[in-house]
């Protein structure tokens, strides 16, 4: 008796794992593999070990099996069943089956086992049902990192950042991974300067950013105009080789420098870059076309077509359509206009034909500009009758600028400006009668706050222009 309850502590012990082999040997030597009990306990443990295979070798030797022993090797294999059963229903967001299959843990006993809980936290947090992932987190007596990781995720993934940033502070231990998610976080939901301070926390606490934080914090720091954050964080990347193994973090700091403004440093790190996919190219040309470079990006385009190696996909033409219009090349993009649907059979979207009304109207086509919007198969929004509008003010057709701007008021009924252009042109045109009716519309709608300045443009035409 004495050696079975020395052979149980030694299975329930902190050095199960290394010692298995010397208990089971044990067991031999001391006659003690024809007792049911200390099988069924030796096979629970080789299973919560994820030791299967040991398990069922054990249990081929046992001569006479009870009830215990048949327990302990149905609940080893059930757990290599339901914690990937579990993964898989988190995957797909089935919180229901899930919940079906946490009924069925429960029953068979296997829900006190770390494994099974930290995928029923998971099943939980990724569903977005934060109560029930919570009661589970709390009844567990040990946490890992990697548990603590879906709770803050989940958290915030559901909306309460302020929670999830509440238990990223009460972690004794953190992984990269913790300061990823929580930064990642932070910065969806606007708290971008929250979230460089934290990563600059995480570097100070001697955290290497990863490819994960690389792609994570470069956007920030463009969009924060912290520059010197960035140029660190390339230099970083470049020195731990993150930059050769991904092209996530190229085409990372390709953007970063293109929103800089800095289109040399980025078309040095495109054209370094060892491999290139269809991000790489898009990014490149559309930050071509935001520089004010829109040939090189035409250029580049091109190139991308003859190295044939990436087919260009919708957000390539949209790149590359923009390049033609702040450059004037109408030709050119009426050209690409029709091969992204003839050539690459791809369907051009409300934005593909918003950058095409911007092209032709920029370049003083606002006759043809005014035909396409009216034959498209899409519904012409706010932005586009916008450009055709500026485009007639400035070439001087008032009579289709009238219609544009009737367009905007019929579209956006609620926006005052819409009101003031109208104005504007009818003041311009000294027509102050239809002034007079434009005002009489917004007193009706209540649209107060720019009453003042159609008033104004009435007397002062000249002084309000299409940017007002």
């Amino acid at each position: 008796m004495e050696i079975e309850r020395k052979l149980l502590r030694l299975l329930h012990g902190h050095s199960t794992r290394t010692r298995l082999p010397e208990i089971h040997a044990h067991l031999l030597r001391h006659y003690l593999h024809g007792s049911n009990l200390l099988l069924a306990h030796f096979i629970s443990i080789c299973g919560s070990l994820r030791y299967s295979d040991y398990a069922s070798r054990v249990f081929s030797h046992i001569q006479n099996p009870n009830v215990l022993v048949f327990n302990s090797i149905i609940k080893c294999y059930s757990l290599y069943t339901y914690a990937p059963l579990l993964k898989s229903c988190s995957s797909i967001s089935d919180s229901r089956f899930g919940e079906c299959v946490h009924g069925e843990v429960v029953r068979t006993g296997l829900h006190r086992l770390g494994s099974i809980r930290i995928g029923v936290v998971e099943l939980y947090a990724s569903s977005g049902r934060m109560g029930d992932a919570q009661k589970v987190f709390d009844e567990m007596p040990e946490r890992n990192i990697v548990v603590w990781n879906l709770m803050i995720r989940g958290f915030c993934d559901s909306g309460d950042v302020e929670r999830g940033l509440g238990l990223f502070r009460k972690m004794g231990e953190r992984s990269v991974v913790s300061w990823n998610s929580m930064i990642s976080s932070l910065s969806k939901c606007g708290r971008g300067r929250e979230a460089l301070e934290l990563f600059c926390e995480m570097v100070d606490q001697g955290f290497d950013p990863d490819e994960a934080t690389v792609v994570t914090v470069l956007p920030i720091s463009a969009s924060l105009g912290v520059l010197d954050t960035g140029k660190w964080i390339h230099s970083t990347a470049e020195a731990k080789g993150l930059v050769k193994d991904f092209i996530t973090v190229g085409n990372a700091l390709v953007d970063f420098y293109c929103k800089s403004g800095d289109v040399e440093a980025a078309t040095a790190i495109f054209k370094k870059m060892q491999r290139r996919n269809v991000v790489s190219w898009n990014t490149m040309i559309s930050g071509s076309a935001v520089n004010g470079n829109g040939e090189f990006g035409i250029d580049l385009y091109d190139s991308m077509i003859e190295e044939g190696e990436v087919a260009p996909n919708e957000a390539t033409f949209l790149g590359v359509l923009a390049c033609c219009s702040y450059t004037g090349q109408v030709e050119k993009g009426e050209e690409l206009f029709r091969l992204m649907m003839e050539r690459f059979m791809l369907e051009p979207s409300t934005e593909h034909y918003g950058v095409m009304v911007d092209l032709m109207s920029r370049s003083g086509r606002i006759k043809e500009a005014f035909e396409f919007l009216k034959s498209m198969p899409v519904k012409a929004n706010a932005s586009m009758w916008g450009s055709l509008l500026s485009a007639c003010r400035s070439h001087g057709d008032v009579k289709l600028a009238e219609v544009a701007a009737m367009e905007l008021v019929r579209i956006e009924p609620e926006n005052s400006g819409n009101y003031v252009l109208l104005s504007n042109l009818y003041a311009e045109e000294g027509r102050w009668e239809d002034v007079e009716k434009v005002r009489a519309v917004m007193k009706k709608r209540s649209l107060k706050n720019l009453q003042a300045k159609a008033v104004f443009a009435m007397y002062h035409p000249k002084k309000y222009s299409s940017k007002s």
